[in-house]
């Protein structure tokens, strides 16, 4: 078992910190327009049922990192972030793009797609992170956009809709997948304001341990939701796959803001976490420490 840092050297940042450092976000309130005849901006979409819809839907994205070392493993990369997700998780770290994703103008995608063919010498792919990216209509259609520039793709998502997963995997769409494991699938009723069916998860987990491509599992080690017992039943789910990451909680951004308090685990019981760990998958690596 190795922290990350260890792993892929000195430059190396904790998955939960809060993305929206750094990241360039349009003013709220802001109202996207284009002088350019035909122009296709992030916000349109068309209903699936609709001659073209395949075509001419596209992602709402809602923030944008230019260049990460950090974000894609191995690779130098840009981050792009969509809104709107299907849990509430109460520790999220990214609570704007949850709640009000309205109140992040879309970024022009035609703008961002030139932006990006710019980079073309110096990044080697893009991840797509949220909120959770496979709620979007239009993800294929630019996954497609950026394959067509030459660039690799790394899918950070929750795992509650392994139909679109399975299609971004059919299509050769994705380099790099990364599942979210919050917490055993029996307690995820915690983490929305509605029940959480497991079968989703469990559907997506074999999908992933089957995959042809790069992938690893994560999971945030809040002492509320996962401890030795949860980790167990977690790793007999993932037992055989190639890499689970467990992260430090940091709790200063959590959605809800009684969570802002808590307290997280110290390193040497995030280390005994991994030790645990250990038993089910081939590789184990500590983030945040």
């Amino acid at each position: 078992m190795k922290s990350e840092e260890d792993y892929y050297g000195d430059q190396v940042r904790c998955k939960n910190r809060s993305l929206f450092k750094g990241l360039r976000f349009l003013p709220p309130g802001t109202t996207v327009e284009s002088g350019e005849k035909g122009r296709v901006q992030g916000s349109l979409r068309v209903q699936s049922g609709q001659p073209g819809a395949e075509k001419l839907s596209t992602i709402a994205v809602k923030g944008f990192q230019g260049t990460s070392l950090l974000d894609f493993p191995g690779r130098v990369a840009s981050l792009i972030f969509t809104g709107g997700c299907n849990l509430t998780c109460p520790f999220c770290h990214n609570p704007g793009l949850v709640l009000d994703p309205g109140a992040f103008p879309d970024f022009p995608v035609n703008e961002l797609l030139a932006d990006l063919k710019k980079r073309q010498s110096f990044i080697d792919g893009v991840v797509i992170s949220g909120g959770e990216p496979t709620l979007d209509t239009g993800l294929p259609a630019f996954l497609r956009q950026l394959k067509e520039l030459g660039l690799q793709v790394k899918l950070d998502t929750n795992g509650l809709l392994p139909e679109v997963i399975h299609r971004l995997l059919d299509e050769q769409l994705l380099d790099y997948l990364a599942v979210d494991i919050k917490t055993t699938p029996d307690r995820y009723g915690e983490l929305h304001t509605r029940p959480v069916s497991p079968a989703p998860l469990l559907r997506t987990i074999e999908l992933v341990k089957a995959a042809a491509i790069e992938t690893e599992f994560r999971t945030t080690c809040v002492p509320q939701l996962v401890g030795e017992d949860e980790l167990r039943l977690i790793g007999e789910l993932l037992r055989g796959a190639p890499l689970w990451v467990l992260q430090q909680f940091l709790p200063e951004h959590s959605l809800v803001v009684e969570w802002q308090e808590l307290s997280a685990y110290p390193p040497g019981q995030l280390e005994r976490l991994g030790k645990v760990a250990e038993g089910y998958v081939e590789r184990v690596l500590l983030r945040g420490l």
